[in-house]
């Protein structure tokens, strides 16, 4: 049964993400041991037996407790999953169920979920947070995956990936875009079926005319400023990113080493791999992308310039896309995410999924830094989860477009991600504008 203006259509949809997140939940726990899916107590990554059983918790805690006001399965469900009130460093000491009884109670939530969405009369509201829900489960599954990087784990197996496909290997893209700047709508649109509490609402700012990098920054491209002494010399980097440098005694970005003849090796999860010269560059921090900019005197993108050269359309600015190519829903012509490439590809491949403007996979296959501190657009207001976006205001860098890992079915053009500047373990790169 459905509500006013709920089709059966978006029903099934939300059936089917549901059971699609969890299946990709439990692949990335599979395969590992008691020791692994509790792990090293590190500030970037949490308990994976933690995790999976906190995100069940989120679609409870949401779906059935505070719609419709059920019991929780657990008991003590609040004292072990609440990530609000659980201190990071607590989370590894919690009597946490085992991984058998962990899915047990994954499966409960999930069975209540869908029988609710086939059972009762479906309201707009009912599919907002359903949708939160999977979204938030989607963007855990992100931090599991390179969370196994983190801890050198062997890549997980997906049930879509394909790790061979000639669409992939096409080479380098080199130059820029110019693009006409003017009066910018920044944002998401009171219209759109689902957006974030961060990206509301659309607001004028004005751009000057800039030029911005058809693709992003490829190993190739990073590795020459590597070679040229950048991580030894303070001219590029600004004091906070020098001070980060000599503190993680870094000569190289993290997973990096060169092999007996003096080429670079790139560690995927647990393996060293040659380096792929026009692949994106991953797992690059705030610090570091500022820094080749210097070098390579060039600049990172403001967030309203990304978000313009990726929506606005040339003679119309504000004749916004949803996605680069336009309001098509991604597929894997247009884009390389949902792990099916397990890795960045080269930066000229995917040409069907380029903006208006011609800049290539600024949706897909690496997060790009900008230049910008995360903070609230004018007239902000948290949604009802409250801890999303503003404890994080001030504090972190913005990100946009998604990487090879993040989930289709979420990412928009005015989709706005955020980290500190010196998280190099996440599926971070950039690229640049002209000076």
């Amino acid at each position: 049964m459905s509500g006013t203006n709920i089709t059966e259509q978006t029903i099934a949809a939300l059936i089917n993400d549901l059971k699609d997140a969890r299946k990709r939940t439990l692949e990335l726990v599979e395969g590992l041991d008691q020791r692994q899916i509790i792990g090293p107590k590190l500030d970037i990554v949490n308990p994976l037996l933690w995790e999976i059983g906190h995100t069940a918790y989120f679609h409870e805690l949401w779906t059935l407790r505070y719609m419709d006001g059920n019991a929780p399965f657990l008991e003590n469900a609040d004292e072990l999953y609440d990530s609000i009130n659980i201190a990071h460093e607590d989370r590894w000491n919690l009597p946490l169920p085992s991984l058998d009884d962990t899915r047990a109670y994954m499966q409960q939530v999930l069975d209540a979920e869908i029988n609710r969405l086939k059972n009762k009369e479906v309201t707009a509201l009912d599919v907002y947070l359903t949708r939160y829900a999977v979204f938030h489960e989607d963007m855990h599954t992100e931090a599991y995956t390179y969370s196994r990087r983190t801890l050198n784990y062997p890549a997980p197996v997906f049930a879509n990936t394909v790790l061979v496909d000639e669409h992939y290997d096409t080479g380098p893209l080199e130059g820029d875009v110019e693009i006409e700047g003017g009066r910018f709508f920044l944002g998401a649109n009171e219209d759109t079926d689902f957006c974030f509490d961060n990206e509301k609402w659309q607001h004028p700012v004005n751009i000057e005319t800039f030029s911005i990098a058809k693709a992003a920054t490829s190993y190739q491209q990073y590795a020459a400023f590597v070679d040229d002494g950048g991580y030894q010399d303070p001219q590029y980097w600004d004091q906070e990113g020098w001070n980060w440098l000599q503190e993680n005694n870094l000569h190289a970005p993290d997973g990096w080493k060169k092999d007996v003849n003096g080429n670079w090796l790139i560690r995927e999860f647990d393996q060293w791999n040659p380096m792929r010269a026009h692949a994106a560059v991953i797992h690059i921090s705030w610090y570091e992308a500022s820094a080749w900019c210097h070098w390579a005197k060039r600049r990172l993108p403001s967030e309203a310039e990304w978000e313009l050269a990726a929506s606005g359309s040339p003679g119309n600015i504000n004749e916004k896309r949803k996605y680069p190519w336009g309001d098509e829903s991604p597929t894997v012509a247009h884009v390389n995410m949902n792990a099916r490439a397990m890795r960045t590809i080269d930066v000229s491949a995917l040409p069907a999924g380029d903006s208006a403007f011609g800049c290539r996979q600024m949706l897909g296959n690496v997060w790009e830094w900008t230049a910008d501190t995360f903070n609230p657009y004018p007239g902000f207001v948290a949604d009802m989860y409250q801890d999303y976006s503003e404890p994080l205001f001030g504090q972190t860098k913005v990100l946009r477009g998604g990487a090879w890992p993040t989930r289709s079915r979420m990412i928009r053009n005015t989709w706005r991600n955020y980290y500190g500047p010196d998280r190099n373990d996440v599926f971070a790169g950039f690229r640049s504008c002209a000076l």
